[in-house]
């Protein structure tokens, strides 16, 4: 297997993995000069080892960027590093292991804000009431004013106004996880488009010179062409 010497360890890598350094664009290439001041475009270097300066170039451009990397952009240069697709990860919020409290306060919370909820106990309260009235003369159980209606009401407030927070805060979590995904896949999206163009200009830029040096070539090659003919005519004049 045809093998190189990189340029930048001086270890041997597979031929497939070389690579020149007229290819390695402008603000990757200042990183590795950091390291190795020789490396010019004349200069052979790896694919890992491209990919671990490539690694560098983006951790330093997102600390210009928001400052001290927290523990989100080290995971976003984490997956950009091993090609791994966040979307995969924050389309869907992991399940937790729910205890059964927090079941029953899961179902608890969207009865009690459903318009099932909101019938029903109306019918109830409607019943109770129309019962008492019409067992007045038997002095019903609970005569108006209502007193056992009111404290029942009063339990149930008490009891499911907290019942319903714990669920909300549970959902606050899952929203703020879901939030921390999104600002991952836009930071991995926004740096990995920035790369793009860099490599697009990058590659622009090469093209010209190449295209510019072809056609000094070519103007070189006119001109021995030119001199060649004047001189053939120079000749067959004398």
């Amino acid at each position: 297997m045809q093998t190189f010497i990189s340029d930048i360890s001086g270890e041997s890598y597979p031929g497939s993995e070389k690579i020149s350094g007229k290819l390695v664009r402008n603000g990757i290439l200042k990183e590795i000069v950091k390291v190795c001041p020789i490396f010019n475009g004349d200069s052979f270097l790896s694919v890992s080892e491209l990919n671990q300066y490539r690694q560098q170039y983006i951790q330093n451009l997102l600390s210009r960027e928001v400052g001290a990397i927290t523990e989100l952009e080290q995971t976003v240069l984490d997956n950009i590093q091993h090609n791994h697709i966040l979307a995969d990860e924050a389309s869907e919020v992991k399940q937790e292991r729910l205890s059964t409290a927090q079941r029953w306060a899961d179902k608890i919370a969207s009865f009690g804000g459903s318009w099932k909820f909101i019938i029903s106990f109306g019918v109830f309260i409607l019943v109770w009431i129309i019962i008492n009235i019409y067992s007045v003369q038997e002095k019903g159980f609970d005569p108006y004013p209502f007193i056992l209606l009111n404290l029942i009401l009063s339990c149930i407030a008490a009891l499911q106004a907290p019942v319903i927070m714990m669920s909300q805060n549970r959902q606050e979590e899952k929203d703020r996880e879901r939030a921390k995904n999104d600002y991952m896949v836009n930071l991995k999206s926004e740096l990995e488009v920035r790369m793009l163009h860099e490599k697009m200009d990058h590659l622009i830029i090469t093209q010209q010179e190449n295209l510019l040096e072809i056609q000094q070539i070519q103007a070189g090659m006119m001109r021995e062409m030119i001199e060649k003919i004047n001189n053939s005519k120079t000749i067959a004049t004398n």
